[in-house]
């Protein structure tokens, strides 16, 4: 069995899982790639319903071992009768705990039947110049095992040996307890050229840009894509408790992390 349609399900504020996701299915080398981008609200669908002859990779980042809450909701819309997935997360080089699993069991009740999984290494959203965290990650050889790990789905289907039982995806039940969220959010300074550019990125339309920048920290969820794409380096994350952790895992998990594949 080849596999025909691959479907592409991503929340991706930094456009670091995305990349993954990409290189993944340029190894799976299907006839017909559909891509559902459910980072920004106004392009999740109100349903996204999936043949069960359709292989479907969802992706998401890890926050603190867990999948963000806005990409749990998004992915609710999810509909399947059976069509096989593969969860893949993208953690910031210290652990991805139980964010796999939990994509995973999102799939399962949406009516997926999970054949695989991965968790891959992009640079985390704190890192900056002062606390480097898996710099400028996915790198090429990153790149190169999404595309290796493409080209396995493929194989199994061929062989049909992907259909025998379901994957043993690393985790723990219950999940690991999310971190309270302080009310907080990045912010721009003098530097600002009120270009918009915050305001585009932004997953949950924390950012207002018109005279002036105006942020509602509750909606922050801290993805740091308004400062990734400031080209101007004017949005700064500049919340006490973060830049502490910032530092901690700069100081903690400098060493490299190789990607991990479950088929």
């Amino acid at each position: 069995m080849s596999c025909k349609k691959l479907k592409m399900i991503c929340f991706s504020p930094t456009r670091t899982t995305r990349r993954i996701l990409d290189a993944i299915a340029e190894g799976v080398g299907a006839e017909h790639l559909e891509v559902v981008d459910v980072t920004r609200a106004d392009r999740v669908p109100e349903t996204c319903d999936c043949a069960d002859n359709d292989l479907v990779i969802i992706g998401a980042p890890v926050y603190g071992g867990r999948i963000p809450l806005t990409a749990v909701e998004r992915f609710k819309a999810l509909k399947s009768c059976g069509s096989s997935v593969v969860p893949v997360v993208v953690y910031g080089n210290r652990a991805y705990e139980d964010a796999l699993i939990e994509l995973a069991d999102i799939a399962t009740e949406a009516g997926f039947k999970t054949l695989a999984g991965a968790a891959f290494i992009g640079e985390h959203s704190f890192s900056n110049d002062k606390t480097p965290i898996a710099v400028s990650r996915p790198d090429e050889d990153d790149l190169g095992k999404a595309r290796e790990f493409g080209k396995s789905l493929v194989a199994k289907l061929a062989d049909g040996s992907l259909f025998a039982e379901d994957v043993d995806i690393p985790g723990n039940r219950p999940y690991k307890e999310r971190s309270p969220k302080a009310s907080a959010a990045p912010i721009s300074n003098n530097d600002c050229q009120l270009c918009g550019a915050c305001e585009r990125v932004c997953p949950t339309a924390a950012i207002s840009v018109g005279s002036l920048v105006e942020n509602d920290p509750d909606k922050c969820i801290f993805c740091c894509a308004c400062v990734k794409v400031c080209t101007f380096e004017a949005r700064k994350l500049e919340v006490p408790r973060l830049l502490e952790v910032s530092q901690w895992l700069a100081d903690n998990f400098s060493e490299r992390r190789e990607p991990e594949v479950f088929i």
